[in-house]
């Protein structure tokens, strides 16, 4: 899979651009707020309708615009055009010039994989972090997921919304429970499943990157301990006291353990780095697994922090993705881009919303 064509209209410092690209790795060069990320974050945005940068939509637009216009053609087993617009007023979002109406039906047309700085929150963030990467990772590879996520999280607004009333509906909030025990007990499945199979791509990936410095293990917790409707009918009185919904899998948590010690607590910022890494790059080969080709890799400035070691053992996966026809987009400074890389790659100077090969 590549993405073969990248179109921006009024998104962040791009007012026009129009860029056709290769297989193989394109390497974005150019100072710091010149737009090398923005172009990452428009590829991602197509993927997963979301910013890595965890911003919403407003603020993607350029200064002074109404709304923005991200579309590119993805080739992969067939070829894609997906074509997506943003305004306060208007949203609309096509693939193959068709309206899409179930994101089930377009997840999977684009597949990235992303590299910031921003992954340290899935180590030193809250848990929501974490259970993002983890639905992400499912939506990615099962179609039913994301709409079983969808109606689960619409049926946890309902229901606090009528535990938020000064009179509950008790006939309603208990068709309510009995929907999110259903619903919440298919996502719990799907998570449990999951672990296992991610957590020895993660391992070995740590291993690669910190020269079996440390043992990895990735532990599911979910706030579910044995009979979700046990549970949530005898935490039905410090729901009337918080008024909302406090147990089911939009409160689990995944441990990242290094030599059986928390991450997050212990881990020094090398060892937190070399555990996102290791996390993204498990995400990348699990992806490649399911589907049979690698995702379009996106490395935002991530190998300037990272000392030589942990670059040498990040290169596989880029070596990877070359030999198998993927493709990569790495942005970085001029003084800061890996000559580990070697030669084979396509340099591209990014000045102030402009973006030109490097002949």
């Amino acid at each position: 899979m590549h993405l073969a064509h990248l179109r921006l209209r009024d998104f962040r410092n791009y007012a026009r651009l129009d860029a056709d690209f290769s297989p193989g790795f394109h390497l974005l060069l150019g100072d710091n707020a010149q737009g090398k990320t923005n172009i990452l974050e428009a590829i991602y945005l197509m993927a997963t309708l979301r910013s890595f940068r965890g911003v919403g939509s407003a603020q993607m637009v350029r200064h002074g615009a109404k709304g923005y216009f991200v579309g590119g053609n993805v080739v992969g087993q067939g070829e894609s055009e997906i074509k997506m617009y943003w305004s306060a007023r208007e949203r609309n979002l096509s693939l193959n010039a068709q309206p899409v109406k179930k994101l089930a039906d377009y997840f999977g047309a684009l597949r990235t994989v992303v590299f910031c700085t921003e992954d340290l929150q899935l180590v030193k963030g809250t848990a929501r972090a974490r259970r993002r990467f983890l639905d992400l990772l499912l939506a990615q590879t099962q179609p039913n997921y994301l709409p079983l996520l969808q109606r689960y999280m619409h049926c946890v607004r309902a229901r606090n919304a009528l535990l938020k009333q000064r009179t509950t509906d008790e006939a309603a909030l208990e068709s309510f429970s009995a929907e999110l025990v259903k619903l919440g007990n298919e996502i719990i499945r799907a998570r449990r499943e999951l672990v296992p199979k991610f957590s020895p791509l993660a391992r070995l990936a740590y291993r690669r990157i910190s020269n079996d410095a440390e043992e990895l293990r990735i532990e599911y917790q979910p706030s579910v301990k044995n009979d979700f409707a046990v549970e949530l009918a005898s935490s039905r009185a410090r729901e009337r006291t918080f008024r909302a919904t406090l147990v089911g899998p939009h409160r689990d948590d995944v441990q990242l353990l290094q030599n059986e010690k928390s991450a997050a607590q212990f881990g020094s910022e090398g060892q937190k780095r070399t555990l996102v890494i290791a996390l993204k790059m498990a995400q990348a080969e699990f992806l490649a697994g399911i589907h049979g080709s690698p995702p379009i890799l996106l490395i935002d400035d991530v190998m300037g922090e990272l000392d030589v070691k942990r670059r040498i053992g990040l290169l596989p996966l880029l070596e990877q993705a070359r030999k198998s026809s993927g493709q990569v987009f790495m942005t970085c400074t001029d003084e800061n881009w890996p000559s580990e890389l070697g030669k084979e790659l396509r340099r591209w100077q990014v000045v102030q919303g402009s973006l030109k090969p490097v002949l």
